[in-house]
């Protein structure tokens, strides 16, 4: 199987990471993975066809073995992005959960199932847990809606995992941080504006932000909020206070007078009661920040609030920032869903931390690709009974790479003389089925 011109190109950005020959393994692991029924290095290979034409441990050691570094391949896949963002680049900031099996494989631990766990019962599952960094874009074929495409990944492991491994332990939040640093490092030129749900809202993050990157999360309600500390008075006495007096907590200020707005989040429309204002958290006492606490007329969210470090900013951008996260949990389940993130089975240190990192930046790649040319040919199936649908979901970009590339394939075959038209409308008409 060889994939579309256009995809390859797209690749082709990547090779400045890696060496000449881990670079052609790494073309022909990919193009395994795209067509591939389940995503494991021999499923691959076996998918890939005649373009793998090395030993199959060549592809093996891509992962386990190879010198070459996945911050700076997800660097490079930022770079290709860069140009479908504004003058501020959104990123989204979540970790999810890589079920697996096996005592023996690196970084394997009990973490939270958020899947089947339920506000009332708490449900931990054996595997891996990452913490994912992904930019959160609006590309022209589909206005009105955010992609996610992830970049740079962290392997969290818990306090016995990491004290087995010998390796210090650190907390989800401190690999975002550091994950914030290298991205922000990269281009210091640009303004960054992080967002996160609130395990990734607390002093840890957000008193640790790069200097150009700002941070919009969610506030528990009885948060305590303080006005700026006043000025010195001459000849006073004793240290400077640090904080000023105290401000009602996004709960009270729900319980005073509100005004009313319309909101267009999550792709439909809500009434909502809005109060904000300017203060300052208690753990961080000298940033400022946009405090937004909101109540829903109709639907089931009920109270929530939300902080921004823009303090400049309105609470209706407050809100539609933080629901442009919605995102992210779209991203994660459609890398599971349709490339197998959980499905590599490596063992080692190497292999962990590089194979499933790798199909959330194939995702990226995929809706690149779809963005530059994949949507001119996309054609979406007659369904007279979905007619709801009228935007493609990330399966049908998927579908239509396999398409493509499969008919590049079929209409390269030198088919002459009668009934060759109907042959290669035969095979087209299979492939589409197939994928």
């Amino acid at each position: 199987m060889e994939l579309v011109p256009g995809f390859v190109v797209l690749l082709q950005s990547l090779a400045v990471t890696m060496t000449a020959p881990t670079f052609d393994s790494f073309v022909t692991v990919l193009t395994g993975w795209v067509f591939a029924p389940r995503r494991t290095v021999t499923r691959m290979i076996l998918a890939a066809g005649s373009s793998a034409d090395k030993h199959y441990s060549s592809y093996h050691r891509l992962f386990s073995a190879a010198r070459w570094s996945l911050d700076q391949l997800g660097l490079v896949v930022f770079d290709l992005i860069v140009p479908w963002c504004g003058d501020v680049i959104f990123v989204a900031i979540d970790d999810t959960l890589a079920r697996k099996r096996g005592l023996k494989m690196f970084g394997t631990g009990m973490h939270y199932d958020p899947l089947l766990s339920s506000r009332g019962k708490t449900i931990t599952n054996w595997g891996h847990s990452w913490v994912v960094l992904g930019v959160i874009v609006e590309l022209p074929f589909r206005h009105g809606h955010y992609f996610c495409l992830p970049i740079l990944f962290r392997l969290y492991l818990n306090k016995k995992k990491a004290s087995q491994h010998r390796r210090v332990y650190r907390k989800r939040t401190e690999l975002a941080v550091a994950m914030l640093s290298v991205l922000c490092k990269h281009r210091r030129n640009k303004r960054f504006h992080a967002i996160a749900d609130s395990a990734y809202g607390g002093k840890t993050v957000l008193a640790h932000l790069p200097e150009n990157c700002d941070l919009t999360s969610r506030l528990v309600q009885d948060a305590r909020l303080y006005d700026p500390p006043p000025e010195r008075k001459p000849d006073c006495k004793g240290r400077p206070r640090v904080r000023g007096s105290k401000l009602p907590t996004p709960q009270q200020m729900l319980a005073g007078r509100c005004r009313r707005s319309t909101l267009k989040i999550y792709g439909r429309t809500e009434k909502a009661r809005l109060s904000d204002t300017c203060a300052r958290v208690f753990a961080v006492p000298n940033r400022p920040l946009r405090v937004v606490a909101v109540e829903a007329l109709q639907g089931g969210r009920g109270r929530e609030a939300f902080y921004s470090t823009c303090h400049e900013a309105t609470a209706e951008q407050v809100i539609g920032w933080y629901a442009a996260r919605w995102s992210i949990e779209v991203c994660f389940h459609d890398s599971k869903q349709s490339l197998g993130f959980e499905q590599p089975q490596g063992w080692s240190r190497r292999a962990v931390e590089r194979t499933a990192p790798m199909a959330m930046l194939l995702y990226s790649l995929i809706v690149l690709w779809f963005a530059r040319e994949g949507h001119r040919v996309y054609r979406p199936l007659d369904r007279p009974w979905y007619v709801s649908k009228t935007d493609p979901s990330f399966a049908d970009m998927l579908a239509t790479l396999r398409r493509e590339s499969v008919r590049k394939t079929v209409f390269s075959l030198a088919l002459t003389g009668p009934g060759s038209r109907k042959i290669r409308q035969l095979l087209e008409n299979t492939v589409a089925l197939a994928v």
